[in-house]
């Protein structure tokens, strides 16, 4: 099983990315999906989160507005489009599969199954 997030890069404040986060092994119909960020020095922090069936997404204060997560099941992909990127949205970024989630706690990492790798996104002019 695993997850393989990709997308990262260096980008201008106020440019676009899109992470996606593909699937082997795992059937990703049957899990809700969490994408994670961490910056250096800080600890790993909830960023957005949609369910199995791909319904209201939830987001992060500090990216609501600017981060849509979707997901592709028939790719096995989520995907997570980041706009008008800050130097504060610097970070490697995770993305994770649980299948026991909700969305009364899908910022709790331990109840996430699977992670992928972390792709690196840094916003720098």
């Amino acid at each position: 099983v695993q997850l393989q997030a990709s997308g990262g890069g260096l980008v201008q404040p106020g440019g676009s990315l899109r992470l996606s986060c593909a699937a082997s092994g795992l059937t990703l119909d049957y899990y809700a999906i969490g994408w994670f960020r961490q910056a250096p020095g800080k600890e790993r922090e909830w960023v957005s989160y949609i369910s199995s069936s791909a319904g209201r997404p939830y987001y992060a204060e500090s990216v609501k507005g600017r981060f849509t997560i979707s997901r592709d099941n028939a790719k096995n992909t989520v995907y997570l489009q980041m706009n008008s990127l800050k130097p504060e949205d610097t970070a490697v970024y995770y993305c994770a599969a649980s299948g026991r989630i909700s969305r009364y706690n899908y910022k709790i990492r331990p109840l996430y199954d699977y992670w992928g790798q972390g792709t690196q996104v840094t916003v720098s002019s």
